[in-house]
């Protein structure tokens, strides 16, 4: 369903610009499948487990087995050991295997659909090692030039050394960025040395891929990716962390969901009703979209607001395993 969707929306800009076939089979949807499977897996478990449990109550079979004593909680033990294999399955995908399939699937996005990447970002302030700051008012992609550039360097909270320029420009053939019409200051402590001139050449930990990175680039990165990804972004002292760290929280929040709403499902369907197997699965997809929408209100809570990106991801499986565990207590035993 999700493909035929994305098919619909997508097939315009597919003829219009004379895509071949078998990148949108294999670049595309082939790498389109995986993402979207694994960010739907716990809505299909939910979904599955409410099913199955509220047929088995229905006929009966749930009555029966605690009328052979067994008890509640030794019946969940085969849903908790499914829910186990599929939330390690789920962490392994999503920190793994997908971060890779995104690349090809979001390049072959960039290439055909969304085209080149365009930076609007205004007085850029960034830290590029302990103690040097550099400052932009803007940075061009299609030109890889930064207007109205600084450097600063601290030893402490002392400043030491300004450089102020009226442009810098990276030199592909170098690897190295290129600072036009300086103004170099070094504060000593007798007498302050001025510099200036033309045209020189530094070295920093930045690049203009730093400046192209799309919001969705975060799902190329892997586990480790990510992570080192993100204390280079503290360490450089940016403003959309959060997003970053959303990201991660939310690949581990994910799969252990798999378990509280296993227990949610399991409590909700088993216990035989007259809305049979129907009014079930209605509740059960109510609260996966209620989970889906708390997911996305407090993560942009966290990216706007300035909410705990920890507690952001958290949040819905707090509120949630609160649900489980009431349900649980008033299931029938």
């Amino acid at each position: 369903m999700a493909i035929v969707i994305d098919l619909s929306e997508k097939i315009d800009s597919f003829i219009e610009k004379q895509i071949p076939l078998n990148e949108i089979i294999f670049d595309y949807y082939l790498n389109f499948i995986p993402y979207y499977t694994n960010l739907f897996l716990f809505l299909f478990v939910f979904v599955a487990v409410v099913f199955f449990t509220a047929k088995m109550a229905g006929q009966s079979e749930i009555i029966a087995i605690l009328g052979s004593g067994i008890s509640f909680q030794r019946l969940m033990y085969p849903y908790f050991i499914s829910a186990a294999v599929l939330a390690i399955s789920s962490f392994f995908l999503s920190n793994f295997v997908i971060p890779p399939a995104n690349k090809i699937r979001l390049e072959f996005e960039d290439t055909y659909i969304n085209g080149k990447y365009y930076n609007s970002d205004r007085n850029i302030h960034r830290q590029v090692s302990p103690g040097v700051f550099i400052y932009m008012e803007s940075f061009n992609t299609l030109t890889n030039t930064g207007n109205k550039f600084s450097i600063e360097k601290f030893k402490g909270k002392e400043l030491i050394s300004k450089l102020v320029s009226k442009k810098v420009v990276w030199d592909s053939t170098k690897n190295k960025w290129t600072i036009y019409n300086y103004y170099i200051r070094d504060i000593k402590k007798n007498k302050d040395i001025i510099k200036t001139g033309l045209k020189i050449d530094t070295s920093l930990n930045i690049t203009p891929i730093d400046f192209q990175r799309r919001d969705t680039e975060k799902s190329k990165m892997d586990y480790f990716e990510l992570n080192e990804y993100i204390e280079e972004k503290r360490l450089r002292g940016e403003s959309n962390i959060n997003t970053y760290i959303i990201e991660k929280q939310q690949r581990i929040a994910f799969p252990f969901s798999t378990f509280i709403l296993t227990l949610i499902g399991v409590s909700l369907a088993s216990r035989k009703s007259k809305g049979g197997t129907g009014l079930k699965l209605g509740i059960g997809i109510l609260l996966s979209f209620v989970y889906i929408f708390l997911m996305q209100v407090t993560a942009q809570f966290s990216i706007k607001g300035g909410f705990s990106p920890v507690l952001a991801a958290w949040t819905p499986n707090i509120i949630f395993a609160v649900i489980a565990v009431f349900l649980y207590r008033i299931a029938p035993k």
